[in-house]
């Protein structure tokens, strides 16, 4: 079923010959639906707000309005991946910088281009595993649920970098902190920045291992080395000494998340 996932495509450039020549490497991809065309930023804008593709094929220069300029006006809502396309590679540090997926530069190379469809692909079947999981365990009882999402959920982060993307394993995050429409995720001694909500970083993450201590964080449940009343507040202490409030609504399930499936004792005053 995950295999079936189609693409839709927008594709946009100034200038026709570019936007034909990607109409032509898509040819042979018969799961990529291209939706529509754009031929300024300020259109590019209008037509992924209501075409909604899943990928846009985005052109660095544009009359009206910049790639970076449709991108801020694009957020915070949820944005397709990006594949910046540009006849020049001095972008390329600022594009991954504003989390695109890949980044070509003209004249695309067709190994190239079939490379980063790929990543798109992968991407989206990721996202359709975890929205069909979740689909699924609101049929189940509970001990069913945390068994079938423990299966689907990802086990990795993708995070874009300067240099390329950093892949990081699901049990090396710590904590993750939202940082205005950046998710900050704590791993490996070191804050990474990745363009995702934490509502959608928590649908993500298995929910067995993560859980939301307060709205602008999520905590690794293994990291957790006391759950402590400080001041009249609840926090968590984590083992490396970062200390994550949590809040009243959500203190009563932490706490039980924490006794229930921390699979070691903790010190609760």
């Amino acid at each position: 079923m995950l295999d079936e996932v189609r693409v839709h495509a927008l594709i946009a450039d100034d200038e026709p010959l570019a936007r034909r020549g990607i109409r032509q490497l898509l040819a042979p991809h018969h799961d990529v639906d291209v939706v529509g065309e754009a031929r300024n930023g300020r259109e590019t804008v209008h037509l992924a707000r209501t075409l909604r593709p899943d990928l846009l094929f985005l052109d660095v220069q544009m009359p009206e309005l910049d790639a970076f300029g449709v991108l801020r006006a694009l957020t915070p809502s949820p944005l397709p991946a990006v594949i910046f396309v540009t006849a020049y590679d001095h972008f390329a540090v600022r594009a991954f910088e504003s989390h695109a997926l890949d980044y070509l530069v003209k004249p695309i190379e067709e190994a190239r281009f079939v490379e980063a469809l790929q990543r798109t692909r992968d991407r989206m079947r990721s996202l359709a595993a975890v929205e069909l999981s979740h689909r699924l365990a609101a049929l189940l009882s509970p001990r069913e649920r945390a068994s079938l999402t423990r299966g689907l959920c990802p086990t990795r982060l993708v995070v874009p970098t300067s240099a390329g993307e950093l892949v990081l394993e699901a049990e090396e995050i710590d904590w993750i902190e939202a940082d205005d429409y950046y998710a900050a995720i704590h791993a490996r001694g070191r804050r990474h920045l990745m363009r995702q909500s934490l509502a959608v970083l928590e649908r993500r993450l298995d929910p067995e291992q993560f859980v939301r201590a307060h709205r602008g964080a999520i905590v690794n449940i293994e990291r957790v080395r006391e759950l402590r009343g400080d001041a009249g507040e609840t926090v968590l202490l984590l083992r490396d000494g970062t200390r994550v409030p949590v809040s009243r609504r959500r203190r009563e399930h932490v706490t039980r998340r924490i006794r229930v499936l921390g699979g070691e004792p903790f010190a609760a005053h």
